[in-house]
């Protein structure tokens, strides 16, 4: 059994996987990783693997190095099951991929290639920020963007004017507000949909062929004709460090 470390913005994710079937699933604060010790007292593990977007407190730290098995870090020196190349429009032949890439984009594209080898992909992550990364039909890497997830451009409006109240996530969301709070959070989110939707939209007529993986901690809703195209899989990015883990030679 392996275990997975997948710590985010906000949260880690700890994760127990037998072969592919996600055996238990636990969150923790990155600083600390409290519930690795309980996790690794109820399953025998083989090794591990970490992805980080975030600074890992000391007590996590002393937690990991105390680890009975081995854990392996990933970074652009890992090797991965695929292979994964960069195809730049300014570069006439295809590069190793920028050793800036986040881990956590790396891990999600494999997922999905994994999952869907030999097709386009577009691969979207809605968490603290959206990541796209799209996968041509040569099975290429042509590029991604990041844009600012739902939190961030709530707290943005608030932050960046006099008056904005600091608006949550939750609570109605009409197709039109009625009152600051219904215009800020419908802004936002529908906002952050219709965004997904139009890369959605223009990679689907570029590859007629496209399948679209979305994950993350933020939960869109698209319309109907849009939902029948789309893949949700919360655990791409855990799923993708375990096929690493898994399928190393």
């Amino acid at each position: 059994m392996n275990l997975v470390i997948d710590i985010g913005n906000t949260r880690a994710k700890l994760l127990v996987f037998n072969n592919q079937e996600v055996v238990e699933l636990a969150y923790s604060d990155s600083n600390t990783l409290k519930e690795l010790d309980a996790l690794c007292q109820r399953h025998t593990l083989e090794k591990g693997i970490l992805s980080t977007v975030a600074r890992i407190g000391e007590e996590a730290e002393e937690r990991l190095r105390k680890l009975s098995f081995p854990l392996i870090r990933l970074d652009a020196n890992t090797p991965l099951p695929i292979n994964l190349l960069w195809k730049r429009p300014d570069l006439a032949d295809p590069i190793r991929m920028p050793n800036t890439m986040g881990a956590d984009r790396i891990a999600a594209i494999v997922g999905a290639m994994v999952q869907a080898p030999g097709t386009p992909l577009l691969i979207v992550d809605a968490g603290t920020c959206i990541t796209y990364e799209v996968i041509d039909n040569e099975g290429f890497y042509i590029g991604g963007n990041i844009a600012p997830g739902v939190q961030m451009r709530l707290k943005a409006m608030h932050e960046h004017t006099a008056l904005l109240p600091l608006v949550k996530e939750e609570g109605d969301t009409p197709l039109l507000g009625y009152d600051t709070d219904t215009c800020m959070r419908s802004g936002a989110k529908l906002g952050m949909t219709f965004e997904i939707e139009g890369y959605i939209r223009l990679w689907k007529e570029r590859f007629p062929n496209l399948q679209v993986y979305m994950t993350g901690g933020s939960e869109i809703k698209f319309n109907q004709e849009i939902e029948g195209i789309v893949h949700h899989d919360n655990h791409l990015v855990p799923k993708g460090l375990n096929d690493i883990l898994r399928l190393m030679k």
